[in-house]
């Protein structure tokens, strides 16, 4: 806090009378985009900004991934026209093409912008390990911009895990050890692993992704028996609407994400277990074992058996 905390030159030139914000540190031409390339060092994906504090941010776009975590008080932000108050120890994502306005933040407002170009994700996945779900696959395309969301508000402030990920962020990031680039790798997927488990905490852009969370964590703790007709009824929403929008929202039936999940769950457990193939297939929801073995090999190219033994 004491480092973060600092009256930065800039903030210097703000209160000593500069109306606006100074273009040229943010923005190459007339375009309110803020650029990576003006506030990442040459070759670097990532770091962190303090935010500016004492003067009111018109609306702009990025041209990168940023997330911002308020360390300390609070600052107010407009995203996509959406009013957002954020609070000590909660995390703002913002894709792409979230389009943001930030009110003034006084001195006891610390915020730290991450500046994260979308190349750095691909070292992170891979710290995610192999069970691909609807849930992970809808938040990370989310964060990415793939889907159109402006951005994911996460309460979090009281998540102890999270709270100490992001601050181990800031310390390697302020630091810089000489092995930064696997550690912070390394930290932000732990980080990530941790907010898919926070999925209650979430706030997206658009009543629809809203929705749509609720039916994929619903189809996370209810794969082996759940329904469309249950899960329709538990949003009061119509059987035909709620189809049409999942399909819309990710591209799959509701049929096809649970079918998906009960499959990375059975190849999780054939990694991971020593239970018998029948067995895992009853564990996951499936009674026929003909019907399971079929797709699963439609899945994963591989009989159960091969899976095992192969991978």
């Amino acid at each position: 806090m004491r480092h973060l905390s600092v009256i930065t030159e800039e903030e210097r030139e703000i209160l000593s009378g500069r109306k606006k914000i100074d273009r040229n540190i943010y923005m190459a031409g007339d375009r309110d985009i803020i650029s990576g390339d003006k506030l990442l060092p040459k070759g670097k994906n990532i770091m962190i900004r303090p935010h500016t504090r004492f003067i009111h941010f018109p609306e702009h776009t990025h041209d990168y991934i940023e997330f911002v975590y308020m360390c300390q008080g609070m600052t107010r932000h407009i995203v996509n026209g959406t009013h957002i108050t954020l609070k000590q120890g909660e995390l703002l994502m913002l894709s792409q093409n979230a389009r943001q306005e930030i009110e003034a933040a006084g001195k006891n407002d610390i915020a730290v912008n991450f500046i994260v170009k979308p190349d750095f994700f691909n070292g992170v996945l891979s710290f995610l390990g192999n069970e691909e779900t609807p849930l992970r696959r809808f938040i990370l395309s989310c964060i990415t911009g793939e889907r159109g969301t402006g951005y994911l508000y996460f309460k979090v402030s009281d998540v102890l895990p999270v709270q100490n990920l992001v601050e181990n962020l800031l310390w390697i990031l302020i630091t810089q050890p000489s092995n930064k680039r696997g550690i912070y790798q390394l930290t932000m997927g732990l980080l990530f692993v941790e907010l898919l488990e926070c999925t209650d905490t979430l706030e997206f852009s658009y009543e629809s992704e809203n929705v749509i969370m609720k039916v994929l964590r619903y189809i996370e703790e209810n794969y082996r028996t759940g329904s469309l007709n249950e899960i329709s009824g538990m949003l009061h929403y119509g059987h035909t609407t709620l189809s049409r929008l999942i399909k819309k929202k990710t591209g799959r039936t509701f049929t096809e994400l649970l079918q998906e999940k009960r499959l990375s769950q059975a190849a999780w457990f054939l990694l991971n277990t020593d239970e018998r193939i029948d067995d895992i297939a009853l564990l996951v929801g499936y009674e026929n074992m003909t019907h399971f073995h079929k797709l699963f090999c439609q899945c994963y190219g591989k009989t159960p058996k091969h899976y095992r033994d192969c991978t």
